[in-house]
């Protein structure tokens, strides 16, 4: 699965693409499986399109975890979870199911290689 993220260029925004507009909550978002690689394509034409929008929209991938789905990335998930300096700030503040499967997703992709280094020091 996919969806596409970018930031809202008037307050840096994280935001992510539901049909036809861009709204701030991840629970929200689009959801596009495999198939509709062409669709997501279209839709970060289509926000690249939009330079007094949006900045640099782009298809993250997600992955199931407990009570949903949440990005593969450490760094989508915090993007996806707002301010990380405090719990009652932003996105966090509102809570709900989607929140909470965003704070126990773990693992992250790509961390095996840094892992490899680290050790190899």
């Amino acid at each position: 699965m996919k969806a596409v993220t970018a930031n809202r260029l008037i307050d840096g925004e994280v935001v992510f693409w539901k049909t036809g507009a861009w709204v701030e909550g991840f629970g929200e978002a689009q959801l596009f499986d495999e198939t509709q690689e062409a669709e997501v394509e279209a839709v970060v034409a289509k926000g690249k399109a939009q330079p007094t929008v949006i900045v640099d929209p782009y298809p993250i991938d997600l992955a199931p975890v407990d009570g949903g789905l949440a990005p593969v990335s450490y760094r989508e998930r915090i993007r996806a979870l707002g301010p990380t300096n405090e719990p009652t700030h932003g996105k966090q503040a509102v809570g709900g199911e989607v929140i909470e499967a965003l704070r126990h997703a773990h693992g992250a992709a790509r961390s095996t290689g840094r892992v490899d280094l680290i050790r190899r020091k």
